[in-house]
């Protein structure tokens, strides 16, 4: 990733539909050269706010700057942007080369010169010598990088993606997330790229924003924003969590003791948690981060014996669900070693986790 000045820069931008504001005062840079994700539930802004940056939707207010220009009243073709659409939108009475050179004629660019263009951004998404084909000889794949070279071969300074993988078989887009990191590192063209599925921006991305109810929740390295969510909303939507609804019952330092309705102590070690006692609590426990044993291990701090409920095969993914002395249903992450091969609903385990690998927030964060 090529690091400098912003290729794109949103300041306090605002979107309202009559009495609905569908972007809250979003701000947030993108350096030149990286991938930038936008990351949310449906109908959370996200949409809304790539519709703005590529000009198809005017801001209520704030403003927008693409390599330190306003694009305030700059239309959609006049903007340094390409974008590729979930759907694709190729064309299908055009073969390949004429769906990629599209933008090209639209310019007025000289025939030969568009000819040129072509092959050299068809070779570079790897698919040279296809100029010829129709859109219905390719596969899923390769008409996503016939999209991506249509929008490539115009030069854009930022590349708009949404959610481009999401009509795709779950094979394939496991396959295209690998080729559009690849890409993206290939043109160095910085990449602005909205979706819901987590998986797809922790894979690809140089920094992440979590978006909610028209808001970013948090902006962050891939791993930042795993490991450390800032809200309770980012813990629950990034990744998989077990949450706990709890009551603080003591404070002592950095260690937070916890107590749930039907009485289990938990503790937590959480700094700046923001909690005093007597207050209600979430806590977020990721099932990677609970160990599972056949025995108690002897005296420690968040040890529960429970009773396994489902084993879920899903290979390097397998989990099971136990069920604690109190009720409770907990998501552990199956170890790989094959000690617990033979696992079977009703058999009796151990689970352990340290107070630093769960998350607290306050109950009344929305």
């Amino acid at each position: 990733m090529t690091q400098g000045n912003p290729d794109l820069v949103c300041n306090d931008l605002t979107k309202d539909f009559d009495d609905f504001r569908a972007v809250d005062h979003v701000s947030f840079e993108v350096p030149q050269g990286s991938f930038f994700s936008i990351l949310g539930p449906s109908g959370c802004g996200k949409t809304t706010l790539l519709r703005m940056i590529a000009g198809f939707q005017s801001p209520t207010s704030g403003d927008l700057l693409i390599k330190g220009k306003s694009m305030l009243g700059v239309p959609p073709n006049k903007r340094p942007v390409s974008m590729v659409f979930q759907h694709l939108a190729l064309f299908p009475t055009m073969n390949i080369g004429d769906n990629v050179g599209f933008g090209l004629r639209q310019r007025g660019v000289d025939r030969s010169e568009i000819m040129a263009r072509v092959d050299e951004v068809l070779e570079r998404v790897g698919l040279p010598g296809v100029t010829a084909r129709r859109v219905d000889q390719l596969s899923g794949g390769q008409k996503q990088r016939v999209a991506i070279a249509r929008c490539m071969v115009l030069e854009p300074d930022v590349l708009l993606l949404d959610e481009p993988l999401g009509a795709l078989d779950l094979k394939l887009r496991e396959h295209m997330k690998v080729e559009l990191k690849s890409l993206q590192a290939e043109f160095n063209t910085t990449f602005v790229y909205i979706t819901h599925d987590q998986s797809e921006a922790l894979v690809m991305s140089d920094n992440v924003a979590v978006m909610n109810h028209g808001r970013f929740e948090q902006i962050g390295a891939p791993h930042e924003v795993y490991h450390n969510p800032g809200t309770a909303f980012v813990a629950g939507f990034v990744g998989d969590a077990n949450k706990i609804e709890a009551k603080l019952t003591a404070v002592n330092g950095a260690m937070l003791t916890l107590e749930t309705e039907s009485g289990t102590q938990m503790h937590v070690e959480a700094a700046h948690s923001g909690l005093s006692a007597g207050q209600r609590a979430q806590v977020f426990l990721r099932p990677e981060a609970i160990e599972l044993s056949k025995t108690d291990g002897g005296q420690g701090v968040n040890v529960s014996k429970g009773t396994v409920k489902t084993v879920l095969f899903n290979g390097a993914n397998s989990s099971v669900t136990v069920q604690d002395a109190s009720g409770h249903l907990i998501s552990v992450a199956l170890p790989q070693t094959g000690d617990f091969a033979e696992l079977c609903p009703g058999a009796e385990v151990f689970t352990r986790w340290h107070p630093q690998k769960a998350r607290c927030y306050p109950a009344s964060e929305r």
